[in-house]
């Protein structure tokens, strides 16, 4: 495996950008119903664990971003195959493509369910499987800028009904958020890291980044869409805790569909129905780029062209999602993924900062005492 990557200029991707796409990678699935986990955690308080997820995402970020510019122009798999050999680093290279391939399933098992539960129950787990993975199979051929331009139009074009979400407030009693600051402060951590389902998918900027531009500016971007996240969670849970009572939002699954129930048009009666099926321009840029991030972790640990692979691997997660799973059984594996990317996104990247700072100076010293001795 080539450890540094050149990439030609028309693969590039304007670095602004990257603003759109850590916004869509962390807008998806998990903003539809994160607020009751969160809540049973934290209570009343759960907007001051939105705010500690923020700051970890921050500081997560700029260690990545760190790692990664220690190196002239790479990506995760090189670093990992750089530092820590070619066994052990291909081997945790596989891991973070199962890793990203596990992300993509419980998207796709998580909009499904939604899908069968709020509008269509009949409609086969295999018809909406297919109809999703054609279409990532078809962003995937127009190669990353292509997936970049569906983050850019995804989040343009579905940021009204972000705005819609302010139509509540006008419903809300004020007195529910109320008493604060009276959970202990293992209670907001908790309640902090019940949003790694929910924040996780900047993590991405490890594929992403021999891909952008002007690399003196990734952090910058990284962090102002870290920044919009933030708001937007944060934005969502005080409405939420101001338009349900405690018991409501312990009992309600998808609290932001909820909210959105009470919106109310003259030519539209239900318009949750008209939410759930724009939501799709939410969760495609997360499966274009998971996939897109797992195809290149095959193609570079074993040397195989990106095409060939990506279909190979979207046949294998449609034969994945055949399978029926219940609501409890979707629930655990969110639990699961959650706790795995919790170690994944927010432990290991500090590990790898480490290991990475070691072997710079290590192998510094080395080339130093050689050039004495040639001396």
């Amino acid at each position: 495996m080539k450890i540094l990557i050149e990439v030609k200029p028309q693969s590039m991707v304007n670095t602004m950008l990257l603003v759109f796409v850590i916004f869509s990678m962390q807008v998806g699935v998990g903003i539809q119903g994160f607020q009751r986990v969160i809540y049973m955690e934290a209570k009343h308080d759960a907007w001051i664990s939105v705010i500690l997820s923020g700051v970890a995402t921050a500081i997560v970020g700029f260690i990545m971003v760190k790692t990664l510019k220690a190196y002239e122009n790479t990506d995760l798999y090189g670093i990992q195959y750089d530092v820590l050999g070619k066994w052990f680093g291909n081997l945790l290279n596989i891991l973070f493509v199962i890793y990203f391939l596990g992300g993509f399933h419980i998207i796709v098992r998580n909009y499904i369910e939604v899908i069968q539960a709020w509008i269509f129950p009949e409609v086969p787990d295999w018809l909406i499987s297919l109809t999703l993975l054609y279409l990532v199979y078809y962003g995937l051929n127009g190669g990353l800028r292509t997936v970049v331009g569906v983050c850019f139009f995804s989040v343009g074009l579905s940021f009204w009904l972000i705005l819609l979400l302010a139509y509540p407030f006008q419903f809300a009693n004020l007195d529910y958020l109320f008493p604060m600051f009276e959970a202990s402060i293992p209670e907001i951590l908790r309640g902090t890291k019940q949003m790694t389902f929910t924040v996780v998918g900047f993590e991405i900027i490890y594929v992403i980044y021999p891909f952008l531009k002007e690399k003196d500016k990734v952090h910058k971007y990284m962090q102002v869409g870290l920044f919009f996240t933030t708001i937007l969670y944060l934005t969502i849970m005080v409405v939420s805790l101001a338009y349900f009572s405690g018991g409501q939002l312990e009992r309600t699954i998808w609290g932001t569909l909820s909210l959105l129930t009470i919106v109310r048009f003259p030519f539209i009666e239900r318009f949750e129905y008209v939410a759930i099926t724009f939501w799709v321009l939410l969760i495609m840029p997360n499966l274009m780029l998971y996939m897109w991030a797992a195809t290149r972790g095959i193609s570079r640990v074993f040397g195989k062209k990106e095409q060939k692979v990506s279909w190979k691997l979207l046949i294998f997660l449609f034969l994945t999602l055949l399978y029926p799973l219940t609501r409890v059984q979707i629930n655990m594996m969110n639990d699961y993924f959650a706790k795995g990317a919790f170690y994944i996104v927010f432990i290991y990247p500090f590990l790898l900062f480490g290991a990475v700072l070691v072997k710079k100076k290590f192998f510094r010293k080395k080339d130093e005492a050689n050039v004495q001795k040639n001396e």
